[in-house]
């Protein structure tokens, strides 16, 4: 048993008691080996899943039951199959849902209504993800990756470095599960259900773009082929992995794009963000444009307002003159005030520079809204989730030397 923690009514942190799960490993089409998951249901569309259900010695349309158990009803429980012969579930349950996540702990704050979990993989690598409850909704922060390989030197994310890409069935399970915690009352004691999703964990999902599109396909598309949610209600988060901001485009869905800019001047992005030395600012602006013309859909542009950094009102300005020589309407500017994370040498913008920078870019014509920090307290927020630190690894070094960089350049 380990423990997690949750946050008093004085405000003192709470240790709560998680039972690691004692799932013993079954049989799957892809050996366990090394940085390679064992094959899952979520892993194959349902052409696939008929074609390995006859592979197994069972009749194709056992394909169709088991994936409603799974999308409809998130059940793996080879007991809850019932409506497949009971000599048959225990194999067909072992085949299909071999175990990819074990609960690690969880952290509960804002009175029970943010919960950060964390998981740990086949091969004990960890993740993080973040379930938060509002009065309108109940929205999912899930990783595509263990780490994240991008080093930005202000994300705990990045200062740790990239472990590996998660398969699309680690994904997806991160989602079944957190809606099986939401169903069950394990915000607030109330049952909600999971309703938006967003690729905001740890990771970069456009690095991991082939995985990251097929757990797309098994959130989106309607039962038994997936969940069928809205896609409007999933966001997905980029640094700026430019070639694979179209492919997001063609596939068809009209999520949300939301790219994580931080900076409107490739001055101080090429250290801020160390992928900038490939792909520049208005080159990705360019990106970010031509999505909204091709999916309809409002770009979410992210900014973590960083004291003295990068938060200055003439930054505010021209980012402004940036989005709007690109057309009016298709941006929506998110600033969001610097998480704090363990050493980090840069602090949150004060409220005055937060105010002036929002009220810069309303004065330009250009949405703006101010992100809260939910689940700061428990390392929770964006930019802060680390299941581990890291500090020899090359990505910690990589993000270090981006800090030492970046220090020089606005020095």
């Amino acid at each position: 048993m380990v423990s997690g923690t949750s946050i008093s009514k004085e405000g003192r942190p709470q240790v709560l008691p998680v039972v690691e799960s004692g799932l013993s490993p079954r049989l799957s089409f892809t050996a366990s080996s090394k940085g390679k998951p064992p094959a899952h249901l979520a892993d194959f569309d349902m052409a696939e899943r008929k074609e390995k259900m006859k592979e197994a010695g069972f009749p194709a349309f056992r394909a169709d039951q088991l994936s409603r158990h799974y999308f409809e009803r998130h059940e793996t429980d080879p007991e809850a199959l019932t409506d497949i012969p009971a000599a048959q579930r225990e194999e067909i349950a072992s085949i299909f849902f071999p175990p990819l996540l074990t609960k690690v702990r969880d952290l509960v704050a804002d009175g029970g209504q943010t919960v950060k979990s964390v998981w740990r993989l086949f091969d004990g690598a960890l993740i993080e993800t973040v379930l938060m409850g509002y009065k309108d909704r109940t929205t999912l922060c899930i990783s595509s990756q263990s780490g994240c390989g991008m080093a930005c030197p202000f994300c705990a994310t990045g200062q740790g470095g990239l472990t590996r890409n998660l398969s699309a069935a680690e994904i997806v399970e991160q989602v079944r599960l957190s809606m099986v915690a939401a169903e069950n009352g394990e915000l607030a004691g109330e049952p909600r259900r999971v309703s938006n999703i967003v690729f905001m964990g740890m990771g970069e999902p456009l690095s991991n773009w082939l995985r990251v599109k097929r757990a797309l396909h098994a959130l989106i598309e309607p039962s038994p082929h997936g969940f069928g949610l809205s896609a409007r209600n999933i966001t997905v988060s980029t640094v700026g992995m430019l070639p694979n901001i179209k492919k997001l485009a063609d596939e068809g869905f009209p999520v949300t794009l939301a790219l994580s800019l931080h900076a409107p001047d490739d001055e101080l992005r090429d250290p801020l963000i160390p992928l900038n030395a490939r792909f520049k600012v208005d080159a990705l602006l360019d990106a970010a444009r031509a999505y909204f013309e091709q999916t309809g859909r409002r770009v979410s542009i992210e900014y973590a307002l960083i004291k003295d950094m990068n938060d200055h009102e003439w930054r505010a300005r021209l980012l402004a003159e940036k989005l709007n020589a690109r057309g009016r309407g298709w941006a929506h500017v998110n600033p969001i005030p610097l998480n704090p994370t363990p050493g980090s040498i840069w602090t949150a913008s004060s409220r005055k520079a937060q105010q002036r920078f929002v009220d810069t870019l309303m004065a330009a014509g250009i949405p703006t809204s101010l992100r809260d920090t939910r689940g700061s307290d428990i390392e929770g927020a964006c930019g802060q989730l680390a299941a581990t630190t890291q500090e020899n690894s090359h990505g910690a070094k990589t993000a270090r030397q981006a800090a030492q960089a970046l220090d020089q350049a606005v020095s």
